[in-house]
């Protein structure tokens, strides 16, 4: 031992201060899953609703957690893990009990861990909803199935189907995703199709979701409409966080990695849809 590690500090890192709490490690497991409201998390974890604003604030104050206003209900939020956040923090933890725990070792296990996972898998049929399937619904749509090859099934609706949007397709360019002449689906075309994962990425859909067949897997990601906002910077924010989404949800789903590596954006050199 070299001298003077004995005055070194030792306190656990801060990932395993935060996770390390019962209450917020459960908070973290809802919120990996889906994004969620304080009154869900209440339900889902059997705590009060104090101690859970509590917790929520301190792991919001660390950036493991992030919280938006619900487009249904501006009384309501939505919070969201932001699981960049913790898989660095994870590293870093790693890393501070032992070099050999860093993230360079990863990789193999992930991909093994995976194959196994896939080896006499199905392929996974997922939905994605928004309410006009002009952007959110359908850049999702997209990504997923440029990650997921021939591993899923994609689709995408919506409740008050829109013409696809024009900054939708440019945004999605930036990942060489070509959205030209989709169509946009009304959610009643799937009536009677079987998903295993239905995702709605609209709040104020998310009120309104009809139940699927076969009981699907659900989940919501509070993501906010570009076209409400304006301008084609709203739509490579949303765009920017689908795609960091998406990956995650790849994993998620057993997918393999090699093919669920997702592009990395580019950025447009002359845009050809007007602002």
């Amino acid at each position: 031992m070299a001298a003077g590690s004995k005055h070194a500090d030792v306190s656990p890192p801060v990932f395993l201060q935060l996770a390390g709490n019962p209450v917020r490690w459960r908070l973290l497991t809802e919120l990996a899953r889906s994004d969620l409201r304080v009154g869900e998390l209440v339900a889902a974890i059997d705590q009060p609703q104090n101690t859970v604003s509590y917790h929520l604030g301190r792991l919001r104050a660390a950036g493991l957690v992030s919280m938006r206003r619900s487009s249904a209900d501006h009384r309501d939020s939505y919070y969201h893990a932001d699981l960049n956040r913790c898989g660095e923090l994870l590293a870093s933890t790693g890393a501070a009990l032992h070099p050999g725990l860093s993230t360079a070792v990863q990789p193999a296990l992930t991909v093994r861990r995976t194959r196994i996972r896939n080896r006499n898998a199905r392929k996974v049929r997922v939905l994605f909803l928004c309410t006009g399937n002009s952007a959110r619904s359908q850049m999702a749509e997209a990504l997923l199935a440029r990650a997921a090859g021939e591993y899923a099934e994609v689709a995408s609706a919506g409740s008050h189907p829109k013409e696809l949007h024009p900054n939708a397709v440019r945004a999605m360019r930036a990942y060489d995703i070509d959205l030209t002449g989709r169509r946009s689906k009304h959610l009643d075309e799937f009536a009677g199709r079987r998903f295993h994962h239905v995702i709605t990425l609209c709040d104020k859909l998310r009120e309104i979701c009809p139940e699927f067949t076969g009981s699907p897997e659900t989940a919501h990601w509070s993501v906010a409409d570009p076209a409400a906002e304006g301008g084609y910077a709203a739509f490579r924010r949303v765009a920017a966080d689908l795609h960091t989404r998406i990956a995650f949800l790849t994993h998620y789903l057993g997918i393999p990695t090699t093919t669920a590596t997702p592009t990395t954006p580019t950025t447009p050199t002359s845009p050809t849809t007007r602002e």
